[in-house]
């Protein structure tokens, strides 16, 4: 260890995962680490270095990947044998080619900024040592039943410990359920309390399409709420609910999708009171909150008996594993449970079992740290180059929101940004078919391409907001 950390102090340049990769192969190279060495455990190096369990299990990801390392399940990592030249050099060719494979797309194909993405800080390798740990379950017989509540208690217990910065009010296992992601969520609550033949659903004057989408599979009727720069207008909700018999009101108060803007307490306190006014369920998306703190109550916390909130882990770990959380009012939660057994009987046991160790681990949220670092910096890079406009951003948030300047229209702004390499989402997209959209655009954070990549699409939107198309002048 003391010889890796030794070549690591003079390999400190670019990222950390990289400069430790490239000691750990100097060590490999001088003779240090011999073939079949195994090397110390991840928490171990990570303590010994003083940085990030992540850092140092991606670096082993990568050596592993070339054929440096070799990974056992269960015993460890060890020093790769050494191959013949050809071998060896057939190894590099093919990682060089890769390489520029991988760096002349980034350059020259479309950029994605549609959807933000989560940068790889090591959790791709804690997911993989997570489900090899499946092979050690003490009991196995319980991959021949069905998922039960009792079973799971200890995932919902790690889940509890994973909501701790949310002001959900008093709160236990026995309010929650594990859920495919925060659309599933979305889709249980509206299961649980939407009644009649065409009930109706409030959202967002501009929302997270997949409210509207959910509502119209259960064949309810949309109406959106105005808005203003604190998020839902109150005397407008009381006005629509006097109209109308609204059922629940879907809202994102803490980072709303798609602008950014957080409503203040002082309104969440007056919607809260609005909603008891008319008996109306509030079902608030908390899956883009990244922060360990929530910037006020949840409207579960407001109002006990109406509030239902739905997070996940997609936007923070990773999306491919499908995995959320949905938190019933008090009262409410037999119902929540009886909808979800009834539609998909619960989450599969493997799945719930890699939960609950992804959950249970303290680096975990040291990566979930080291992302939110991450996202930072694209942020800046963003505000950087379109600062002088409209811009909604903050630094824990993986989008921005741009208010078009004076001669643009979105749909021609995005068209634009399209034909130059640059893919992103219109306020269009967030709007109801019938409701008046702003002028403006949402900007994701892809974090799986490099930062000079991003700075680059971020000057060619620049450059296209300062010269817009002489036809489209006002």
């Amino acid at each position: 260890m003391d010889t890796i950390t030794d070549h690591y102090e003079t390999c400190q340049a670019g990222p950390k995962y990289r400069s430790l990769a490239e000691a750990i192969r100097k060590s490999i190279k001088d003779g240090t680490l011999e073939a079949g060495s195994k090397l110390p455990p991840v928490r171990d190096l990570a303590w010994q270095l003083k940085i990030t369990p992540g850092t140092v299990a991606r670096a082993y990801t990568v050596l592993t990947d070339e054929g440096s390392l070799i990974a056992e399940v269960g015993r460890g990592t060890f020093v790769a044998e050494e191959r013949t030249a050809s071998e060896r050099l057939a190894r590099l060719d093919q990682r060089e080619v890769s390489w520029n494979r991988h760096h002349v797309a980034e350059e020259t194909d479309l950029v994605s900024l549609f959807s933000p993405k989560v940068p790889d800080v090591g959790q791709v390798a804690m997911i993989q040592d997570a489900f090899s740990r499946l092979s050690n379950i003490e009991n196995p017989q319980a991959y021949l039943n069905y998922p039960s509540r009792a079973a799971y208690r200890p995932v919902r217990e790690s889940v509890l410990r994973w909501l701790e910065g949310t002001h959900l009010g008093p709160v236990s296992e026995e309010d929650l359920i594990l859920i495919h992601g925060g659309q599933s969520g979305v889709m249980v609550v509206l299961q649980t309390v939407l009644r009649g033949r065409k009930p109706t659903v409030l959202v967002e004057e501009l929302c997270y399409p997949g409210f509207r989408r959910a509502a119209q599979i259960m064949r309810a009727d949309t109406l959106s709420v105005p808005m203003d720069k604190y998020g839902i207008i109150p005397d407008a909700l009381d006005r629509i609910c006097r109209q109308n018999e609204a059922q629940v009101l879907c809202t994102c108060p803490e980072v709303h999708n798609p602008t950014g803007i957080v409503t203040p307490i002082e309104r969440r306190e007056v919607i809260a009171k609005v909603a008891a006014k008319h008996n109306l369920y509030i079902l608030e998306d908390d899956c883009y909150r990244m922060s360990g703190m929530a910037q006020g109550p949840s409207y579960r916390a407001l109002a006990p008996e109406l509030g239902w909130h739905v997070s996940s882990i997609s936007k923070t770990v990773s999306p491919a594993l499908r995995v959320g959380f949905l938190v019933a009012p008090r009262g409410r939660a037999q119902a929540m449970r009886r909808t979800a057994e009834h539609s998909f009987f619960g989450l599969a046991r493997p799945l719930a079992d890699v939960t609950q160790d992804l959950l249970s681990r303290p680096d975990l949220y040291q990566m979930v740290a080291e992302v939110r670092s991450i996202f930072a910096q694209y942020v800046r890079i963003a505000v950087n180059e379109l600062g002088r406009f409209e811009l909604t951003w903050h630094e824990d948030v993986p989008f921005l929101w741009l208010k078009l300047p004076e001669g643009w229209r979105g749909s021609a702004f995005a068209q634009a940004a399209e034909s130059k390499g640059v893919h992103i989402r219109t306020a269009e997209e967030f709007a109801g078919r019938d409701d008046h959209a702003p002028h403006a655009v949402r900007i994701s954070v892809n974090g799986q391409i490099s930062l000079d990549s991003f700075s680059a699409a971020m000057q060619r939107l620049r450059h296209l907001l300062e010269n817009p198309p002489e036809d489209m002048v006002v």
